[in-house]
């Protein structure tokens, strides 16, 4: 349901299924920054991650530990069924709404 979504909870889902394989806490920060020209916390990002899992809308996994010497493993998340349609009636509500607005400027 589109309402369960807030804006930043929408970002955050995209940047993860634009990441697909490479959906980590690192990577996911970088390419929401990026993209909005906005700076976000890892407290932020690490609280809505754990709030879309708790809604069902993402699951993770853990990965290898990095190459150098301690290393400490990723965590990679990736979108649920349910996630994705939440982001799809998002979209299509964000469509409907925009559909025969006349341009703003």
């Amino acid at each position: 349901m589109p309402s369960d979504l807030t804006q930043h909870e929408q970002i955050l889902l995209l940047s993860i299924w634009r990441l697909q394989d490479d959906a980590y806490g690192v990577a996911i920060r970088m390419n929401i920054e990026e993209v909005t020209k906005r700076r976000l916390h890892y407290g932020t990002l690490y609280n809505t991650l754990d709030k879309l899992s708790r809604k069902g809308f993402v699951e993770s996994r853990r990965g290898e530990p990095t190459a150098e010497r301690g290393g400490r493993h990723k965590i990679y998340y990736f979108l649920t069924r349910s996630g994705l349609e939440a982001l799809q009636a998002a979209k299509n509500l964000q469509s409907a709404m925009w559909d025969g607005v006349p341009d703003l400027i």
